[in-house]
């Protein structure tokens, strides 16, 4: 491993925490992971070394899991991974016409960086969140009813450094590396930063209410 040892000394202080939350070691390996990405922006061969020798494991055997998941990335990611839903409801709504434009306007296909190392773009199944379609995720925040043209302007926006809000969740997005120490488990302090649920979301509940529908409790 090349780590300096400022950086060793820090990822092995934090996977320790990691390790005390699980009766089996072995279970914190997918958010040591994370905290890999957090620090390297991807699943980096020094951080297959680190996991591997954490958890007494060959590289091959950490290799497995980093190419399982598609949240690990194993080549650099961007600052912020961009994600497109061009499932079936998203792509009748205006997906595929979204990706496509986005995809010609950074001049990068699925799964490539811009050459500034701003923006990664993904295709993506489903964002589970079809009452907002068609939607557009950068760094898993939500980015709701989008166009082609909200969709560049949001890239445009963070490629120039502005901040940038999501539909939902924090006041800004943060980084990829932000994020993924997040799923490391660590609290990045932002979790009242929230707009709540949205109309669209309660809509079959509040029809359910005006109808007079309940469960069934059989």
């Amino acid at each position: 491993m090349t780590y300096d040892d400022a950086t060793l000394a820090q990822l092995t202080a934090d996977a320790q925490q990691i390790l005390a939350r699980y009766p089996q070691p072995r279970s914190g390996l997918l958010p040591v992971l994370h905290l890999v990405q957090s620090v390297d922006g991807f699943v980096s061969p020094d951080g297959i070394g680190f996991a591997a020798q954490l958890f007494g494991l060959s590289a091959a055997e950490v290799s497995a899991v980093a190419t399982f998941y598609t949240q690990y990335k194993r080549r650099p990611n961007g600052d912020y991974q961009v994600g497109v839903c061009t499932n079936t409801l998203c792509a009748i709504m205006g997906g595929d016409r979204i990706w496509d434009e986005l995809s010609e306007h950074v001049g990068v296909g699925n799964g490539e960086t811009t050459a500034d190392g701003a923006i990664t773009l993904e295709r993506i199944e489903c964002n589970a969140a079809c009452d907002y379609a068609p939607v557009m995720m950068v760094n898993w925040e939500f980015f709701d009813n989008q166009t082609p043209e909200s969709a560049k302007q949001v890239v445009d926006d963070l490629r120039l450094g502005k901040d940038v809000a999501p539909s939902r969740g924090p006041n800004k997005v943060c980084s990829f590396k932000q994020t993924e120490r997040l799923l490391a488990g660590f609290e990045d302090g932002l979790a009242n930063e929230d707009q709540g649920v949205g109309g669209p979301t309660l809509a079959g509940l509040d029809a359910a209410k005006a109808a007079g529908w309940e469960a069934s409790k059989s």
